[in-house]
């Protein structure tokens, strides 16, 4: 696997989003789990990602033991922001300096490591000025706890507002083919302007660019897609049209929809201007984490990339990328 630099932090060009195994996408096996983030450092996908929320709490410790006695080879990525309960309860968004210290310190302690990174900010918290969350951020660079701080789903402003006082490295955002908006909303170019890379996570839609989701039956009674709106009645049928066209165009490459969804992604990274841009794909099996890491050998051409653009165009979509769109892009 290649690398690929976000402002002054270099991970492998695709790296690992380790949230479903431990929770949303219904049941999980640790032991895979753990099997697929030692495979994935084998194939030289090395930048892992994780957020205190995810679990809650237990994805960090899941992915501290699956690095323990690997950890030179690994960048870390974990996020705070989003407070939970050890209920699993959802207490809301927290930005206060305070927390943000605490929080950092608790998941070092969970990863079992002495220093983070790249730690997000995982959503906008309106209640705290952006400027005192990252002041927090700011010492916590200085005190050799984080290496780099990034923030996910902030809207361009705010992440101008952010980089004034502590340097952004990496802005997170969904971004696929299906979800575009990173486009149109200025964030892609903020980035761009600013030296920040790009981390695009759910780069093949939640699963549904693969074409192996063809009705709910096909996920859990547990899987948090049942409540997306992209899931739902006319969206999902009129989101399925978008996914066969896209499946035509990699049957005709001889690859897979969801590895042809991913090399889409990773050829936006410096095309038409944009900044650096590295997919995290999730997956919580061997099998899938190998077939994501050899879409980075699919080459697309600039027919290939035409033929895409129009198959799944800006705003093609239906529906809302979550069921309450309140903490995005803030």
């Amino acid at each position: 696997m290649d690398t690929r630099t976000l402002r002054d932090l270099t991970v492998s060009a695709q790296g690992l989003g380790c949230m479903g195994m431990s929770e949303f996408y219904g049941s999980g096996d640790r032991a895979e789990a753990e099997r697929t983030i030692r495979r994935a450092l084998d194939l030289g996908v090395t930048f892992l990602d994780t957020a205190d929320m995810y679990g809650p709490f237990t994805n960090e410790r899941l992915v501290g033991q699956a690095i323990a006695g690997r950890r030179d080879e690994v960048t870390l990525a974990t996020k705070f922001g989003n407070e939970r309960g050890e209920d699993g309860s959802f207490r809301g968004i927290n930005g206060s300096p305070d927390y943000v210290r605490s929080a950092c310190d608790a998941s070092l302690q969970r990863l079992g490591v002495e220093v983070i990174e790249l730690y997000y900010q995982h959503r906008v918290d309106d209640a705290v000025p952006v400027e005192d969350t990252w002041g927090a951020l700011r010492e916590l660079v200085e005190a050799g706890k984080i290496r780099a701080a990034g923030i996910s789903e902030a809207a361009p402003g705010t992440i101008r507002r952010a980089h004034a006082v502590q340097p952004v490295t990496a802005v997170q955002t969904e971004y696929s083919l299906w979800t575009r908006d990173p486009e149109d909303d200025g964030v892609l170019a903020t980035c761009a302007e600013l030296g920040i890379g790009f981390v695009a996570y759910s780069p093949i839609g939640r699963g549904f660019l693969s074409g192996q989701i063809r009705s709910l039956d096909d996920l859990a009674a547990d899987d948090f897609r049942r409540r997306n709106p992209r899931f739902q009645g006319e969206a999902f049928a009129s989101n399925l049209e978008l996914v066969d066209r896209v499946r035509g165009i990699a049957d005709d490459k001889g690859v897979t929809a969801g590895q042809l969804a991913l090399a889409w992604v990773m050829a936006q990274s410096g095309r038409d201007g944009n900044p650096t841009v590295v997919p995290i794909p999730g997956t919580k099996r061997v099998r899938y984490l190998e077939e994501n890491a050899a879409a980075a050998d699919v080459p697309l051409t600039e027919e290939d990339l035409r033929r895409l653009d129009e198959a799944a165009p800006r705003g093609a979509t239906a529906g809302n990328r979550y069921p309450d769109m309140s903490t995005v892009h803030r």
